[in-house]
């Protein structure tokens, strides 16, 4: 790549995640050349101000309704990061602003419909261009996907072979979904009226691997018991999403876990009566379709600073071992950690990831970063990942 003016752009600075994102980059690494953009340079001005970052932070005016602003804006930097959502309405242009500059992009999409089709449309020109096109860099799906890369290594590393079935359990959280969650799973939903063939997308936990279809997968759809465990398990909200990345990622990573991988999540809510009333309290939860947060609102800097997650990986090895990984995190995982998180995985890419190791194309984290993310996500972002056994 030719020389940039900026390592990173933060696009969609003056947003609630925006900010947070804006925030951290001036706090924690305050030697990276980066800038804010957004639609109003006065917005911008007032919102540097308002985290501490330098007066002489670079503000750049971009929309997504004027493609020459977001051609520009990609020429000048290395990387983008972007928090404007639902990428599904104003997504599409910026990736193909990256696409056409050979710029690196990360998002925070969990849009299965939009991804599909960003595929579909962009995998080849970004791979002919070199832009790395990186979806899904906060809570969905960075901790989960990770996750699941950090147990293979090690499982593959101790037998010689990949665990063809993982269960991805959520042990504890506390925090919220964004905003832009919310929006963007009725912005789906929205357009599954329209488009019905959507549908079987989302139900569809290879719909992100075009040409593969894989074996039948667990559905995590209903509170069950498992032994193995012993606890009471309920669905979790982000494995749609969640799955479909992992597939992705086996099949980027010439299916390193197994052609015949099985994966699954769930929220582990203990044994007993007790853990069978809470599983099916969070299975009968319709807080985010009925009362869902507004996009650009959030928790308040307490509410980030004391959230957390743990979520562990589990599964046999060839010899019957079981083994377990885990990956916990501060903050609260729907802001806190997601800013510093796609904050991290434009850095990686700007920073470490050889090109010729990760060429163009349209990724998920772990095949484009993989170790790399992981060491700067524990180094700098208050994730630990773990081998528990």
């Amino acid at each position: 790549m030719a020389e940039r003016e900026f390592d990173i752009v933060v696009y969609g600075a003056t947003g609630f995640t925006g900010r947070l994102v804006a925030e951290y980059l001036a706090a924690e690494h305050a030697s990276v050349h980066w800038a804010m953009a957004g639609r109003s340079e006065a917005k911008l001005a007032e919102v540097r101000d308002l985290i501490g970052a330098p007066s002489d932070t670079p503000l750049l005016v971009a929309d997504s309704s004027d493609p020459a602003s977001l051609d520009a804006l990609a020429s000048k930097t290395r990387a983008v990061i972007t928090t404007v959502g639902p990428y599904q309405l104003y997504g599409e242009p910026l990736v193909a602003a990256c696409v056409k500059a050979g710029t690196d992009y990360v998002d925070l999409c969990g849009e299965p419909a939009w991804m599909h089709d960003i595929i579909a449309d962009y995998d080849k020109p970004a791979r002919e261009s070199g832009a790395r096109i990186v979806l899904s860099c906060g809570f969905d799906s960075i901790p989960f996907d990770l996750g699941v890369y950090h147990l293979q290594q090690a499982a593959i590393a101790k037998s010689g072979a990949p665990i063809s079935r993982v269960k991805g359990r959520v042990r504890k959280m506390k925090g919220t979904f964004s905003g832009g969650t919310a929006a963007s799973f009725a912005e789906t939903m929205k357009r599954a009226g329209k488009q019905p063939e959507i549908i079987d997308w989302l139900k569809n936990p290879f719909s992100l691997v075009p040409g593969f279809d894989g074996p039948e997968q667990p559905s995590g759809a209903k509170v069950i018991f498992e032994d193995d465990l012993n606890s009471w398990s309920a669905p979790f909200i982000m494995a749609t999403i969640n799955t479909k990345n992992i597939h992705r990622s086996n099949a980027l990573l010439d299916h390193r876990y197994g052609k015949d991988f099985a994966y699954d999540e769930m929220f582990l809510t203990g044994p007993g009566e007790q853990g069978e009333g809470f599983a099916k309290m969070i299975a009968n939860d319709k807080s985010m379709s009925e009362n869902p947060p507004k996009p650009g609102e959030g928790p308040s800097k307490e509410e980030r600073e004391t959230g957390f997650y743990d979520v562990m990986f589990t599964g046999l090895t060839k010899d019957g071992e079981r083994m377990t990984s885990s990956v916990s995190g501060q903050r609260d995982p729907g802001y806190g950690s997601t800013s510093r998180m796609i904050a991290e995985a434009g850095l990686c890419l700007a920073f470490d990831v050889d090109r010729d190791a990760t060429p163009g194309g349209v990724y998920t984290t772990a095949p484009a970063m993989g170790d790399a993310l992981i060491k700067r996500l524990q180094k700098h972002a208050g994730l630990t990942f773990a081998i528990e056994g």
